[in-house]
């Protein structure tokens, strides 16, 4: 297995990874066409908001309706930002079996969302930004691992 897993585009190798992957996720009893959906909507405190961008017919569509500054953002959402995208991120991951067995394939490899479009989420493109989502990703992986184990009979 590679040392570095590099993904962005849902059409390449572990485009799994990406948010705008097709796979719906269940929070709190509600369920979201895809993990780029409820991310979008928690950044919102009005249940209004968060309903529009739910009912977006695409991931890039909800992604958009997230980025409308003309929509009030929760005053608290750069403080909880990391915990949405971990909830978000386990909901997936949690839920699909097929996903848990590709994360977990990834054995002890690096996760990068490779782009020069987001360096908090992102690499950056260049490898310099945070990387927050390929962090969350293999979080996920070691605590899916762990649950694993403690299973085995």
């Amino acid at each position: 297995m590679n040392d570095v897993i590099r993904f962005y585009s849902t059409a390449d190798d572990f485009g799994e990874f990406s948010n705008f992957a097709e796979y719906p996720i269940v929070v709190d009893g509600n369920s979201w066409p895809t993990s780029e959906h409820y991310f979008q909507a928690m950044k919102f405190a009005s249940s209004k908001d968060q309903m529009e961008v739910r009912s977006a017919s695409t991931p890039m569509e909800a992604a958009r309706k997230g980025r409308d500054r003309r929509r009030k953002l929760r005053r608290n959402w750069e403080s909880i930002k990391d915990k949405v995208m971990r909830e978000a991120v386990y909901a997936k991951f949690s839920q699909h079996e097929v996903l848990a067995e590709l994360l977990l394939g990834t054995g002890e490899a690096e996760i990068v969302e490779h782009t020069e479009n987001d360096s908090y989420w992102g690499d950056g493109g260049d490898g310099r930004g945070k990387n927050m989502l390929g962090r969350i990703l293999q979080e996920t992986r070691n605590f899916l691992r762990n649950v694993a184990e403690d299973y085995r009979p």
